[in-house]
């Protein structure tokens, strides 16, 4: 049997979780946190479990190692709530718990905006650790895009987590906004400096390495608007830092 624990992070995805659980059906234990969700997550979860844990999520890179810990088996697939796992990476992740080569494995992330699967700009493969030894990994404790750190050699999935993580444009900007107000907080916590002209500068660079040099135009519409809403990022992470900066005078 494979030693595998899936573990799964929640806030309100009834949504996605039962198409998500049902993709890794097969693994020997599914665990779910679930940040104090108000709609039907945990009763569709409990269908497909029976580790339902509950954590209000604080900073992201801990709340992840707190789950992580919650497994029994020395295996960890990490999974958000709108990802699936496809038939082809469930052999290949079978397949490669049997070696003792790699404590960790990065696997290719194949996004989706609404029905559109992004191929450029950077979003594939977007390969990310998410399959590894729980005692060989930890994530930074930051509360956004905190790193994730092995404590041996990574290997190198072919297959694809399917990722449906905006249903539509207006999500994506949603996440935007909620990402740069949680990246603002960040530079206010470490006292970092930032100026006007460095964010400006940083937003264009964001914008033409992504639309040019990552070749988001191939993905025509989309691909412009994921550069843009990178460039936005940036802009819309300093406005808030300052209005915080002023709000703490």
């Amino acid at each position: 049997m494979v030693k595998l624990s899936v573990v799964v992070l929640t806030k309100n995805e009834e949504a996605c979780i039962a198409e998500c659980l049902e993709s890794v059906k097969w693994a020997p234990e599914i665990i779910v946190v679930d940040d104090e969700s108000t709609d039907r997550t945990v009763e569709i979860a409990r269908q497909y479990t029976d580790k339902v844990f509950f954590r209000k999520m604080d900073i992201e890179g801990k709340h992840r190692n707190w789950a992580y810990a919650q497994a029994r088996n020395p295996w960890v697939l990490s999974l958000d709530a709108d990802e699936t796992v496809t038939p082809e990476l469930k052999i290949e992740i079978e397949k490669s718990l049997t070696s003792e080569e790699f404590v960790a494995y990065d696997i290719p992330l194949r996004n989706y905006i609404g029905n559109y699967w992004v191929k450029h700009g950077g979003w594939y493969p977007a390969s990310k650790l998410r399959l590894f030894k729980k005692d060989k990994f930890r994530y930074e404790e930051a509360e956004v895009h905190p790193r994730a750190f092995s404590d041996g050699p990574c290997g190198h999935l072919k297959a694809d987590i399917i990722h449906k993580g905006y249903p539509d444009l207006e999500h994506f900007l949603a996440s935007v906004n909620r990402q740069s107000t949680l990246e603002a907080k960040k530079w206010i916590n470490i006292g970092r400096k930032m100026t006007l002209g460095w964010a400006t500068w940083r937003a264009l660079d964001r914008f033409f390495r992504r639309y040019l040099r990552k070749k988001a135009y191939k993905d025509g519409m989309y691909g412009f608007i994921i550069a843009f809403f990178d460039s936005l990022y940036q802009i819309l992470s300093y406005a808030k830092f300052r209005e915080m900066q002023n709000k703490n005078k």
